[in-house]
């Protein structure tokens, strides 16, 4: 809880913590924004799989040299990274301001459990978007039935010579990444310090899909996003969709877990200032 300090030859504003979300806020029920918010993260996360399993089903039939593709044709990885980055920013761009643009159930438990949202909000948060995914995944299906089902429905998988150990440590690092990315660029006390140079926060959340994917693609096809492999795997229904589809449910939750701990209780001193704070009141 600062007064004005001199960082780096600028003056910071004051700056106060925000206190933490409750566990449990009734009067959220009450609000339309909260529903609003909730649309808000469903039609995100089904513009966000539509446009980027199109673009790994376009890659991979373009890239066909069975069915007259070019090994060279198409985006390729660096492309689908872009595709994947690139929808990313503008989503979160678009519903910064109504949802908090979180668009991945990983990024809403880390939030969580930096007590920045309630348990009601990130429960419905990750149903609608788990739901937003199926239903983009659905139109995929729907326009390019044939592409689709030939070319794996842009469903996650651990790629052949990897051992399940190394994919849940690729989507846990990934996931970390992200996450520690959202908590960095979205940290009030980083903007109240750096007010006086403007920070878009899509920037970085996007920068840190794209060089994930470009890391990890080969590996798992890069998840990151328990719903993006979740409503893949529903629509593609394949076996080998399922097969090891736990590792994009627990790499990434573990992944957000890590990122909430580093930045709140490390980098945030949380602990400390919550054990200063337990000492003070009980001097009184």
């Amino acid at each position: 809880m600062g007064r004005d300090i001199e960082v780096g030859g600028f003056a910071a504003k004051d700056y106060h913590d925000p206190p933490p979300t409750p566990l449990i806020d009734p009067e959220e029920f009450g609000k339309w924004s909260f529903y609003r918010a909730i649309i808000a993260e469903f039609i995100a996360t089904l513009l966000f799989l539509y446009i980027s399993v199109l673009t790994v089903i376009g890659y991979k039939s373009q890239s066909d040299t069975l069915k007259g593709g070019d090994q060279c044709g198409g985006v390729g990885i660096l492309g689908i990274a872009w595709a994947f980055g690139g929808m990313i920013f503008v989503l979160v761009y678009c519903t910064a301001g109504i949802s908090g643009g979180h668009i991945n159930p990983a990024v809403t438990f880390g939030l969580f459990l930096a007590r920045k949202v309630s348990l009601p909000r990130a429960v419905l948060y990750i149903v609608a978007q788990s739901l937003g995914a199926i239903c983009g995944c659905g139109l995929v299906k729907s326009f390019q039935s044939a592409l689709y089902t030939n070319y794996g429905g842009g469903a996650n998988g651990l790629a052949d010579g990897y051992s399940k150990g190394t994919g849940l440590a690729a989507e846990i690092i990934g996931t970390f990444v992200l996450v520690y990315t959202v908590f960095s660029a979205t940290d009030p006390k980083r903007n109240a310090r750096d007010s006086h140079v403007p920070v878009l926060a899509p920037l970085p959340i996007g920068f840190a899909v794209f060089m994930v994917h470009l890391a990890t693609i080969p590996i798992t096809g890069t998840g990151i996003n328990p719903a993006r492999s979740f409503g893949a795997a529903v629509i593609y229904n394949n076996e080998k969709a399922w097969d090891d589809h736990w590792i994009f449910w627990v790499g990434p939750f573990i992944g957000a877990a890590i990122a909430a701990l580093y930045h709140q209780k490390i980098l945030r001193a949380g602990a400390a200032k919550a054990s200063g704070s337990f000492r003070s009141s009980s001097n009184i």
